[in-house]
């Protein structure tokens, strides 16, 4: 970060505490919002999400070489396999928009093209199977359907559209990468490298096991800290027989880079988020009502406005399925509900302060962009079709 902006954000942040009047209710509220959000996050996300994505994504420099990742993800890679793999992993793993970051950074530091890296970015929170299937059973089979289209649709367009913007700075960012050093290889067959890398997965998974539906997956829930246990044990045996001390060591190293590269950041954000906006059904600075009020109907605007809140409101994984009915309660268009979970999951306002120090401000801007304007476009056509659902 240079010095100018170091300076601008003291000055803002000196200013911001200098002349926000304290005594005000409204303020202390949403002061408190901002606290309570913080804990909430590292209560309920941080140990069971987080903290594993951020071992995952350390693991990547350890687990994959730059050459795997350049094989299926990079410019030489053909587009319907580097597309369609990378919509598909950031479906099945299912994680919220701040988690996926450290994923995505690890992919796209070891050498995937912007194209294929952002539509994992955006299909990890976006295309997640569980919460369309709430959305379809909560909301009704329309928003179900059209948000899984919508979703794995943006995932494929926005990476596409983002490689073509900046093909000339990503292939000279490619270029210098090529020029880099390969690692030397370890002594772990590539099975063995798969093996571990999805127990990684299935270890963040059976932590987060919802407890919506029966059955098996309502064991599941009972039962994850217990099945989650077996899976660290099956990790710990194969880091001891397949792993050397110098891997372990570069992927402490990896996953520390990832931390401090992006934990302040994310702190931030959430505390900003839960300041303006507050938790679900609390009240942040910004009136609530406000929000309900402005999504009423299917004006353009109206789905703009949806688009805008869903991409600044921090929304854990499902989440937004609770909130999305009461908003419709009281009145939102069935356009900008939709507009709302195309643009919410996937964005956030942690989540872009994050992006931002991995990809810049030019590269930001354009993702935002396209998922707020998509958003906007897509709801509004669909709001024309289904004005009220559910």
């Amino acid at each position: 970060m240079k010095d100018r902006t170091k300076l601008l954000l003291m000055l803002a942040l000196f200013a911001a505490f200098y002349f926000l009047p304290f005594e005000s209710g409204r303020v202390r509220e949403a002061a408190g919002e901002a606290v309570a959000m913080a804990g909430d996050y590292a209560r309920n996300h941080f140990l069971f999400a987080m903290l594993p994505a951020f071992f995952i994504a350390g693991a990547l420099a350890v687990l994959i070489s730059r050459g795997q990742v350049l094989k299926l993800l990079g410019p030489e890679a053909k587009r319907w396999l580097a597309y369609g793999v990378a919509s598909v992993s950031g479906a099945l793993l299912a994680v919220c928009s701040c988690t996926v970051i450290p994923l995505f950074a690890g992919i796209y530091k070891r050498g995937a093209g912007l194209g294929p890296a952002t539509t994992f970015l955006y299909s990890g929170p976006a295309i997640n199977v569980a919460a369309i299937i709430l959305t379809a059973v909560v909301l009704g089979p329309e928003l179900g359907i059209a948000r899984a289209a919508g979703a794995i649709i943006f995932s494929v367009v926005i990476g596409l559209v983002m490689a073509t913007v900046f093909r000339k700075r990503e292939a000279e960012r490619l270029a210098e990468g090529f020029a880099e050093t390969e690692a030397v290889p370890m002594g772990r067959r590539p099975w063995q490298s798969a093996i571990t890398f999805l127990s990684m997965i299935a270890l963040v998974v059976f932590l987060n096991w919802g407890s919506s539906g029966g059955g098996l997956g309502q064991w599941l829930h009972g039962n994850r800290f217990w099945v989650a246990g077996g899976v660290l044990l099956l990790i710990l045996v194969q880091l001891r027989r397949w792993f050397t001390k110098d891997d372990l060591r570069a992927w402490g190293r990896s996953t520390w880079d990832f931390v401090k590269d992006i934990l302040p950041l994310l702190f931030i954000g959430v505390l900003l988020s839960g300041f303006l906006l507050g938790r679900p059904g609390h009240q942040g600075l910004i009136p609530r009502e406000w929000i309900e009020v402005a999504v009423g109907g299917n004006t353009l605007l109206a789905n703009l406005f949806a688009s805008l809140s869903g991409a600044l409101i921090y929304f854990c994984t499902l989440v937004e399925v609770p909130i999305l009915q009461a908003l419709l309660g009281a009145g939102m268009g069935g356009g900008p509900a939709l507009a709302l979970l195309l643009a919410g999951p996937a964005l956030s306002l942690p989540n872009m302060l994050v992006i931002r120090s991995v990809l810049g401000t030019k590269k930001t801007a354009v993702y935002i962009g396209l998922v707020v304007v998509m958003s906007t476009l897509v709801g509004y056509l669909f709001g024309l079709v289904y004005p009220t659902v559910n």
